[in-house]
């Protein structure tokens, strides 16, 4: 079993910028593909972005260029730089381990992960 638990989410103004942090613990698996997902009211949950464990990344559309997937293996963390935040960007945003080593556009899709945490609300005002 794995525990993942985001922070750093929090209310800031369009064009502003958010650092979320997910902290891994358990039977945690540094050598898998982690993401992040954001869900907002009414919507379907969103693959953001997914990082394989050397460092080779995927992001969704309409945050390539804002947002950083990174991730520090020695210490089951992952992260996620937010910049030029847009209002469009409101909804709770999750991490997620998968069941597999590698990360390509198509991982960001909720079945490609088998843990996932409970979310940081991340709130953009225009």
């Amino acid at each position: 079993q794995v525990q993942l638990v985001e922070s750093g989410g929090g209310s800031v103004q369009a064009g502003g910028s958010l650092r979320l942090s997910c902290a891994a613990s358990g039977m945690t698996n540094s050598r898998v593909c982690m993401g992040w997902f954001r869900q907002a009211p009414g919507k379907e949950r969103e693959g953001v972005a997914a990082i394989s464990p050397g460092g080779s990344s995927t992001y969704a559309d309409s945050v390539k260029g804002r947002f950083t997937i990174s991730r520090n293996n020695a210490k089951n963390t992952l992260f996620l730089q937010m910049d030029s935040l847009k209002y469009g960007d409101n909804a709770m945003y999750s991490c997620a381990d998968s069941y597999s080593y590698f990360c390509y556009s198509g991982s960001l899709i909720p079945s490609y992960y088998n843990y996932w945490g409970q979310g940081t609300q991340v709130t953009v005002s225009s």
